[in-house]
């Protein structure tokens, strides 16, 4: 004869912990949002030395703090590097077609 121990369901209490939901503060990106926020009120007051000072620290903090978004974005930068110069050499040529067809226009009228 086989014996099969039969499981009793978990009592879960209604009351859940309140520690798990609580996060820990990211003190790095309050800091770079105070860094930030301070040069744009210090550009406000007219104190434009601190705050490129400020800034620029806040940057170099939320850099810090967000390394994969930053390596991410430097790999793409080639890319759309690429893409701006095959954008402007159409302009350039497109400016280049303008500028001969205004210097035909330019004859045909003079005559």
């Amino acid at each position: 004869m086989v014996v099969v121990p039969l499981t009793q369901p978990e009592k879960h209490s209604k009351i859940e912990r309140i520690s798990s939901a609580v996060e820990s503060t990211n003190w790095a990106r309050v800091a770079a949002g105070g860094g930030l926020l301070a040069g744009g009120l210090l550009l406000l007051t007219g104190n434009k030395k601190a705050a490129l000072v400020a800034a620029a620290s806040g940057t170099a903090l939320a850099m810090l703090d967000q390394q994969e978004t930053v390596k991410a974005w430097w790999n793409s930068l080639p890319g759309y590097i690429d893409t701006v110069q095959q954008l402007l050499g159409q302009v350039e040529q497109t400016v280049a077609e303008v500028a001969a067809q205004r210097e035909r226009m330019h004859r045909i009228l003079t005559k």
